[in-house]
């Protein structure tokens, strides 16, 4: 038997929010993300009226939502500008693929495209670092790695916001990841709106309480083509233990994905964080001495 949406009280619902008890239309259940991501941008005052926002995307569903979603809310400003970046990790089979639905959608959003490559910049791709003896597992090199790539491309694009599309249920697997490996710098420095440090590019993550099952919605309903296999190093990272732990814990205790944000929230440092030094070698912004990056790079 069909339900009514819980909120037009007019069409029938197509989707159930176990943690809200919410029953949503899909024009409903849309304008529901939108409002909640055009919430979070104003709570953690993540753009300015005239900013110029690089949008890191990867071809994925979080990443191709956020690139639709940002094109909807932005556009009321004028004086705002969007730039896609995307890296080219060199992963054959991989990143051809998303590469190309990235550039399908900017296309038909009018959005400028960018790509920078882990060859152009590091001197050599992903796939010819995963074959070499390393101590640690392939995400832990990409991750640091991307993360410095999407700097550079947003600097190169003269971005002053870099937007990447980490959804709640990234939010809250970096919080117990952090917990668990008693990180206590990335627990202090937790925060979805980004903070300045040094020449780095304030990063923002709008989507941040949008869980994942929700942005695989929106991104269904609303027809985007978009790369759903997972990366191939993927099963390396501790991160997929954190995944499964916390999609079984939410199909027991509905919002615990939630809880588990929130609490990353809480126990965050008051102060934001200072950049004290340059890195020996890259000179770039680093509490020590030499940079992640160029510690594994040069190891």
């Amino acid at each position: 038997m069909s339900v009514p949406c819980n909120r037009c009280k007019v069409k029938q619902s197509t989707y159930y929010r176990e943690y809200s008890g919410e029953r949503l239309c899909q024009d409903c259940f849309k304008d529901t993300v939108l409002d909640r991501v055009k919430r979070t941008i104003n709570k953690y005052k993540m753009f300015e009226w005239d900013s110029r926002i690089a949008i890191g995307v990867s071809g994925g569903k979080d990443s191709l939502v956020l690139l639709h979603l940002l094109h909807m809310i932005e556009s009321v400003r004028p004086k705002a500008e969007l730039i896609a970046v995307c890296i080219d990790e060199g992963v054959s089979g991989y990143r051809d693929e998303a590469l190309r639905l990235a550039e399908i959608n900017c296309r038909k959003l009018d959005i400028e495209m960018h790509t920078l490559s882990f060859s152009a910049l590091f001197g050599e791709t992903m796939d010819a670092i995963a074959v070499k003896e390393r101590e640690l597992g392939a995400c832990s090199y990409c991750g640091v790695l991307r993360r410095r790539a999407l700097n550079e491309a947003a600097k190169q694009v003269d971005a002053d916001r870099l937007a990447t599309g980490h959804n709640l249920d990234d939010m809250a697997q970096s919080v117990l990841l952090n917990i668990l490996r008693g990180d206590t710098n990335r627990i202090d420095s937790f925060n979805p709106g980004g903070q300045q440090l040094g020449d780095y590019i304030r990063r923002v993550k709008p989507l941040c309480e949008v869980p994942e099952r929700e942005t695989t919605y929106y991104a269904f309903i609303d027809d985007m083509e978009f790369q759903s296999l997972p990366c191939p190093y993927a099963d390396e990272a501790m991160r997929s233990d954190a995944r499964r732990f916390l999609n079984q814990m939410e199909h027991k205790r509905p919002g615990i994905k939630f809880t588990v944000y929130q609490t990353g929230l809480k126990i965050r440092g008051t102060r934001e964080g200072q950049v004290m030094n340059r890195c020996e070698i890259c000179g770039a912004p680093t509490p020590g001495k030499i940079c992640r990056t160029c510690e594994l790079t040069n190891s």
